[in-house]
């Protein structure tokens, strides 16, 4: 009997029922989009980091974690005593830039040669590698944002023109290469690097690399790329997990003032119907079990249809935004709802309270 008086009270205001199920959905997607934008760029940079193909990573002193926050102070001469040490199979420098113009995005100067050696090469989609000063290779992401270029396309960046001449597959450092020598000519940092991408003879001894450089070289920060990858998470960054707990509180916030205003101003107009169901003899308990069970159904379709949106809406990100991941992972899923059912039962505990301490007598006579 108490499922039929639950659906007959939703049925019965349809409008409230709605908007109540469309602003749970809301805090839902707010919180699986936001976290699912700052993991999807925190894991698609590493993952691009790692798909170079070195093992270990060598940085200026005090670099910042973001490889492309890392300042181009490194002598490119240092890639040759690298290359000496034992277990060294290849080493490759990388003058890092960010581009700022529309959007955000690593461009990396590369030695062409030894970059192969490290990565096996690019793999090619169209067109070949650049020949002058004034040539860029992109990733086809880059290029589908860029409204599906092509090879011989002509683009601004850096304050430069370009011309693309290749496209390859994504996920091997930066979305845009350059040689080494455009990017040094555009910086005007001559025989200075970012970044060392290190590839070892054998990679299972990758610990002892990494040691070896540490000891070698004490002021650099020396990378294993495996362990950069797992550092790279929002609960690592400094700031980003943060901003994931903001959002997160704001979201259970909106949440619990629509089911706290949904549910108050259902009890008001369903005065008389408490006070007929208290004089038949209903409980407190059968009064705030019913209002809860109620809202706890508002947040169960709210949670449905936010989960379906936000992978809607993650879509439509990728659409527009090709070189954005939005990852949506169900540890995330579970934690949103979680948080959209326990703002439905904050929201409707004190409204529940009310409607069970309504006198019977007053309530059959409000009018």
């Amino acid at each position: 009997m108490k499922r039929q008086m639950i659906f007959a009270g939703l049925k019965a205001r349809p409008v409230r029922t709605t908007v109540s199920i469309l602003a749970v959905a809301l805090e839902v997607m707010l919180i699986l989009v936001v976290v699912g934008l700052t993991t999807g760029m925190t894991e698609e940079t590493a993952s691009r980091t790692a798909g170079v193909g070195g093992e270990v990573m060598v940085m200026a002193p005090g670099a910042s974690n973001f490889v492309a926050l890392s300042p181009n102070s490194m002598p490119i001469a240092l890639g040759e005593k690298l290359a000496t040490l034992p277990n060294v199979k290849a080493v490759t420098p990388v003058q890092i830039q960010l581009n700022s113009q529309n959007g955000l995005e690593i461009v990396y100067g590369v030695d062409l040669k030894t970059f192969n050696e490290v990565s096996g090469g690019f793999r090619w989609i169209k067109g070949g590698i650049f020949k002058g000063p004034d040539d860029i290779v992109v990733d086809d992401l880059w290029a589908k944002s860029k409204g599906d270029a092509q090879p011989g396309t002509e683009v601004e960046l850096l304050n430069h023109k370009f011309t693309i001449t290749g496209i390859v597959d994504h996920g091997q450092g930066a979305r845009v290469f350059m040689s080494m020598d455009a990017m040094q000519q555009l910086t005007g940092l001559a025989g200075k690097a970012g970044l060392f991408y290190v590839k070892l003879q054998d990679p299972k001894q990758v610990k002892s690399a990494v040691a070896d450089l540490k000891k070698l070289m004490p002021e650099y920060t020396v990378w294993d790329v495996q362990d950069y990858i797992s550092m790279m998470t929002s609960t690592n960054l400094p700031g980003l997990h943060q901003f994931i707990n903001s959002v997160v509180f704001i979201a259970l916030c909106i949440g619990v003032l629509v089911i706290f205003l949904s549910m108050y101003t259902t009890i008001t107009e369903r005065t008389r119907e408490i006070g007929i169901l208290r004089s038949l003899g209903a409980s407190k308990a059968f009064i705030v079990g019913l209002i809860l069970q109620e809202s706890l159904f508002v947040c169960i379709l709210g949670v449905i249809f936010g989960i379906a949106g936000s992978y809607v809406v993650a879509r439509l990100v990728t659409a527009v935004f090709p070189t954005q991941l939005v990852l949506i992972t169900v540890s995330w899923i579970v934690w949103a709802s979680g948080f959209a059912v326990l703002s439905g039962i904050i929201g409707s505990f004190y409204p529940s309270l009310k409607a069970a301490g309504q006198d019977p007598v007053e309530a059959l006579a409000y009018e």
